[in-house]
């Protein structure tokens, strides 16, 4: 969430079950500190019960793991592993055996107090000079805007008006950069839109802003590529970068705006946001109540859940399908916070991040986006939610598969194959377990089904039927995909299955008749 996260294991398995998630923390760059237990001291190496090697497990996902052998260690490592948790935005690992922590010290270190620095970093005045000579020679300029931006929202906007450039956002940074932004465009890459991808596509300087956007499919091949960027080392991974620079976007920008000359021509940036009102339009469309036909479009679920929301809700999605429909109909303003496993991606994250989520802001909405599949994984988690008491709402996505899976197995010109869900009620389940549960089969129902789980003062679940069949295109086609939907559809309907195309038919096509 952006504080420093405190944890613990315990020995063997709860170490085990440690590694995700410090995995998900190091990847998203959020500062988290971890004590490791292990087992006794003088056992170590001997194959002792439930014995493991935790520094070996954890070294892959923290920017420090150390163990504290002795007791006399333990105060001075455990200042280190905080201080570079802190200036790292990473995560930090201190193994400790449970002798060590159960050692009373007679005269304890007194504690240093950890406070996160705030440096100006930012390229040599002559690196500055070049960019702006770069960038003020340069005709049609798109930004790749990322996490990075972070806390740069004005310096951002400021510099896309200065370049007259249309402003792409990648997943991460969509809460930060979308918002009261007058030359956003959208997003590219797989859960983006057409318009994103054509402002990079026909850009001839690509400006990546604080992003390690690793969909190289999506980026321009023939575009001069500057890329800012506050750890060097990420910068070049993804594409050929012609000009590297070391700082964060918010110096960057500030030195470079003043020596940007003044641009009187917007070409490029007013054809961009003609084709973002259009393809924004067109998304728009697929978000209705279609007749009251059932079952509910996800679009419009996720829209009519975007509507009834907070104005500072945390928004939670699952990996998969979920992801796509808060990409495209979750709208940002500055307050709301939208968190998930955007760069581990890992399955069933919505339940158990949204408790903690809940956990650092309890007086917060905190909304999960649960596919059936995920929450059917860690369906366990609504007990840890009902024991904790966290107010957390749980919308499901059930549409009765894998569907994010099946995009991909169509699209490879598979016929879904061990996909399907035979899933539980949801919401008699949440009832059974004393949280407020309600299922949804129509849309004529989904307004007042949220309203009332919203306004519940504990946990809630809503469970909404989805058309398994939806389909989310991404902003681009590649033969290959054309190629493997058509081998799809060819044997689906030679393996006796013709009526999953049908239905495919139903729900794509069919709701846009009259």
């Amino acid at each position: 969430t952006g504080s420093l996260a405190v944890c613990a294991g315990s020995c063997g398995p709860g170490n085990l079950h440690l590694v995700n998630g410090l995995f998900e923390a190091q990847r998203s760059r959020l500062p988290v500190l971890a004590i490791a237990a292990h087992i006794p001291g003088p056992e170590i190496g001997t194959g002792y019960f439930q014995e493991t090697h935790p520094q070996e497990l954890f070294r892959e996902c923290s920017d420090f793991c150390e163990l504290a052998a002795t007791p006399e260690q333990f105060p001075r490592l455990l200042d280190i592993a905080l201080r570079t948790a802190v200036e790292r935005n990473g995560v930090s690992v201190l193994v400790v055996p449970g002798d060590v922590l159960l050692h009373r010290l007679d005269h304890p270190r007194k504690a240093a107090t950890v406070r996160p620095t705030t440096p100006v970093v930012r390229p040599a005045d002559e690196e500055i000079e070049r960019a702006a000579a770069l960038l003020n020679d340069s005709e049609r300029i798109t930004i790749l805007a990322g996490a990075g931006c972070a806390g740069a929202h004005d310096q951002l906007v400021r510099l896309a008006g200065a370049l007259r450039a249309p402003v792409v956002h990648t997943m991460r940074g969509k809460e930060h950069v979308e918002y009261d932004n007058p030359y956003d465009v959208g997003m590219t890459g797989l859960l983006g839109f057409t318009s994103g991808y054509r402002a990079m596509e026909q850009c001839d300087t690509l400006l990546m802003l604080g992003t390690d956007f690793p969909y190289r499919q999506f980026l321009p091949e023939h575009a001069t590529t500057v890329q800012v960027d506050v750890r060097g080392e990420q910068i070049g991974r993804r594409t050929r970068v012609d000009l590297p620079l070391v700082g964060t976007v918010r110096d960057t920008a500030e030195a470079l705006l003043p020596k940007l000359a003044p641009r009187t021509g917007s070409r490029h940036l007013d054809a961009a946001r003609d084709h973002y009102t259009g393809a924004r339009a067109a998304l728009d469309r697929l978000a209705v109540d279609d007749h009251d036909r059932t079952p509910v479009h996800p679009q419009y679920l996720a829209r009519i859940v975007d509507e009834l929301a907070a104005d500072d809700a945390v928004f939670v999605p699952d990996v998969g399908s979920p992801v796509i429909w808060s990409a495209r109909y979750l709208t940002m303003n500055g307050r709301r916070r939208l968190i998930g496993s955007f760069t581990h991606g890992s399955m069933a994250n919505a339940l158990p991040q949204a408790i903690g989520a809940q956990s650092a802001f309890p007086d917060r909405q905190v909304i999960a986006l649960s596919g059936d599949g995920g929450l059917a994984m860690l369906l366990g988690d609504l007990i840890t939610l009902k024991q904790q008491g966290h107010p957390v709402k749980i919308v499901v996505f059930n549409n009765g598969a894998l569907s994010f899976v099946e995009l991909e197995m169509k699209a490879e010109g598979m016929v879904n194959f061990g996909t399907d869900l035979d899933n539980p009620n949801f919401a008699d389940v949440a009832t059974a377990l004393g949280i407020h549960g309600r299922r949804v089969e129509h849309p004529a129902d989904l307004g007042e089904a949220l309203r009332t789980a919203f306004a519940h003062p504990g946990p809630a679940l809503v469970e909404v039927m989805t058309a398994r069949q939806e389909l989310s295109v991404p902003p681009t086609v590649k033969f290959d995909q054309v190629r493997g939907f058509a081998l799809y559809a060819a044997r689906t309907v030679l393996s006796g299955r013709g009526d999953e195309l049908l239905e495919l038919a139903r729900t794509n096509v069919v709701r846009h008749l009259p």
